[in-house]
């Protein structure tokens, strides 16, 4: 397919935003990274909630309870990865979200026995949208708080990098991952892209998903060579970040192909909503979350 000069435009500058805000939330500091993910659950889970609906219309008649429940009991579960570093008036946020995840957990059963509307496809539905989104945000802060390396620096080579950085680091190197393997995806698929990947979604193609996923390693690589510590356990991060990015992102696809609609939402142009434009950053995360806690912990 062409490349779109139009298209590109504009989904270069609102990237160019979005790329500032993010950075600014990731790097400035732990509250900072908390707050902005915070803003990120309520988006998503708003949005998943309304293609819920557009896919099973008896989705719109449950409690509306449960419309605040499964996000507030994910929020709770976010305070919770914080692991105890970060306060308020001197009581812990994972205290704080302990309790929140306590009371979220006395009203889902209460809510499926006295709410006659309210069904087990519903609850599952929402179940879901609990793994997919607010569990994928809580290992991400688990990630930023670096609970996996000790808080402190030990071990060698990316292990005293990412230590040094309180987390920061392999945030970024997520995050970077799935920039890059998006926008070369999305170039090289336009320029030389012919085999369609998936009906999910019929504009990615394998050339552009292969370019985009060897160029994030490439890059990466090349950064880390020059700027970080060098290693094969860095290069399998932006890997696995970028494989289950991509698959992220169809996945998505496919859910919006479920509802009928072209974009989750429209809160950015030219890349629509919350979930299109975080769609890889929920499906990869727990993935590197993994991969971290076993080479690392």
């Amino acid at each position: 397919m062409a490349l779109d000069k139009s298209v590109f435009k504009t989904r270069t500058l609102t990237a160019i935003v979005y790329a500032a805000v993010m950075l600014g939330g990731m790097l400035w500091n732990e509250w900072s990274l908390l707050i902005l993910f915070s803003v990120v659950h309520i988006g998503c889970w708003y949005e998943f909630q309304k293609l819920s609906k557009l896919i099973d219309p008896t989705f719109g008649s449950k409690s509306m309870l449960d419309n605040i429940v499964f996000p507030m009991l994910g929020w709770g579960l976010m305070l919770m990865a914080t692991m105890g570093k970060m306060q308020v008036m001197g009581i812990s946020l994972a205290v704080i979200g302990l309790w929140i995840v306590r009371l979220s957990l006395f009203l889902l059963p209460a809510q499926l026995l006295f709410d006659k509307k309210y069904s087990y496809t519903h609850f599952l539905r929402s179940f879901t949208g609990f793994l997919y989104i607010s569990l994928s945000l809580s290992l991400l802060i688990s990630l930023r708080s670096g609970w996996i390396w000790g808080f402190k620096d030990e071990g060698a080579s990316i292990t005293n990098v990412i230590a040094g950085f309180s987390g920061k680091l392999i945030v970024l190197v997520l995050v970077l991952s799935i920039w890059i393997n998006d926008t070369m995806a999305y170039i090289v698929g336009s320029l030389i892209g012919k085999t369609p990947l998936t009906s999910w979604s019929p504009k990615k193609t394998w050339e552009g998903t292969l370019g985009g996923i060897l160029l994030s390693v490439g890059f990466v690589a090349l950064l880390s060579k020059i700027i970080w510590v060098f290693t094969v356990e860095l290069l399998l991060v932006v890997a696995v970040a970028a494989i289950t990015g991509t698959i992220g992102d169809l996945v998505e696809s496919k859910l919006k192909r479920l509802a009928g609609v072209k974009d989750s939402g429209r809160f950015m142009p030219g890349h629509g909503g919350f979930l299109d434009r975080f769609d890889s950053i929920l499906f990869a995360t727990p993935f590197v979350w993994l991969i971290c806690y076993f080479l690392y912990r």
